[in-house]
C-alpha cells in the first residue's frame, strides 16, 4: 500500500518575533538562548519575559550547545506519518550546560547505545528543501565535553 504522505513536506517549526534570533543563530551553525540582564537566568524557549524575575531585559548569547541526556524515549511507532522515514525516533530533552532543557532527537547513536547523563553536542541539520535548519545532538566526540 502506497503512503498518501509520501509527497507532503515535513512540518517545520515557525518562527516567531520573539524566537527569530534563536532560528537565525542555528542557520548560522550556533545555538543561541536568551539570559535575563537582571537575574542572570538563562531561558528556553524564547519569550519575551523572565520567568524567575519578570523582567523584559533579556539579551541573547551564542552558548555552546554542549549538554547531557535528561531523558529520552524510542519511539518505533512514527509520532507523525510524515516522521515515519525517521523511525526509530530518538526524542530527548537534553540539559545544556546553562542549565535549559531543550527537546529534540538523537542522530548518530544506535537507540540501545543511549544512556540518560551521556554527553551531547549540537548537530546543525538542514531541512529538506533548505527552508530551515533543526537543532538536533549526537553524543560527544569525548567525555571533556560534559
Amino acid at each position: 500500500m502506497a503512503n498518501p504522505f509520501e509527497d507532503m513536506p515535513k512540518p517545520l517549526p515557525a518562527a516567531t518575533e520573539t524566537s527569530t534570533p534563536f532560528w537565525a543563530g542555528l542557520r548560522e551553525g550556533e545555538v543561541r538562548l536568551q539570559r535575563c540582564d537582571d537575574c542572570g537566568r538563562w531561558i528556553f524557549y524564547p519569550r519575551s519575559n523572565c520567568p524567575g524575575c519578570l523582567s523584559n531585559e533579556l539579551a541573547w548569547h551564542a552558548v555552546s550547545g554542549r549538554g547531557v541526556l535528561h531523558t529520552f524515549t524510542v519511539a518505533h511507532q512514527p509520532t507523525n506519518p510524515l516522521f515515519a522515514d525517521e523511525t526509530p525516533q530518538k526524542l530527548a530533552i537534553v540539559e545544556l550546560v546553562e542549565g535549559v532543557h531543550v527537546p529534540s532527537t538523537l542522530v548518530d547513536v544506535a537507540p540501545d547505545a543511549i544512556e540518560i547523563g551521556m554527553a551531547l553536542e549540537p548537530v546543525f541539520e538542514t531541512t529538506e528543501g533548505g527552508e530551515g535548519v533543526l537543532l538536533r545532538f549526537r553524543p560527544a566526540a569525548s567525555e571533556e565535553n560534559r
